[in-house]
């Protein structure tokens, strides 16, 4: 595992949740999140480091706003991370964020379950 880029984020961030053979996830959306981390480090919007300072400066925000720290919500953390540092560099606004999320939860409020989530045109209509 140690040359995969999953490796290089898990050596560089050491909370990372992981077992024996790399990164852990609870759900397939903090896969996804971890992912997109991975992918705007190979584009170089941020270094391990700068991503493990604001990661580490998003938990002690939480922490003091009253999140218990119980491991549970490690990747909430990481996707307000990964969005205010997509924000910051300019890769996208925080109004382009919040107009994405808006459309993805009004995707996936009229999707089946268990049925793959597809934005449409209308998803951004609201």
């Amino acid at each position: 595992m140690s040359s995969t880029p999953a490796a290089a984020a898990t050596a560089a961030i050491p909370s990372i949740p992981r077992d024996d053979d790399g990164p852990v996830f609870r759900a397939p959306w903090e896969a996804h999140a971890f992912a997109m981390a991975l992918t705007l480090h190979d584009r170089g919007v941020f270094t391990w480091p700068e991503w493990a300072s604001a990661l580490a400066d998003e938990i002690k925000r939480a922490q003091a706003a009253g999140d218990p720290d119980t491991g549970e919500t490690y990747y909430l953390h990481w996707l307000a991370t990964l969005e205010k540092l997509v924000a910051s560099k300019g890769v996208a606004s925080t109004e382009t964020l919040h107009r994405y999320r808006d459309a993805w939860d009004h995707a996936a409020d009229r999707t089946p379950h268990g049925k793959p989530i597809e934005l449409r045109a209308e998803d951004f209509a609201r």
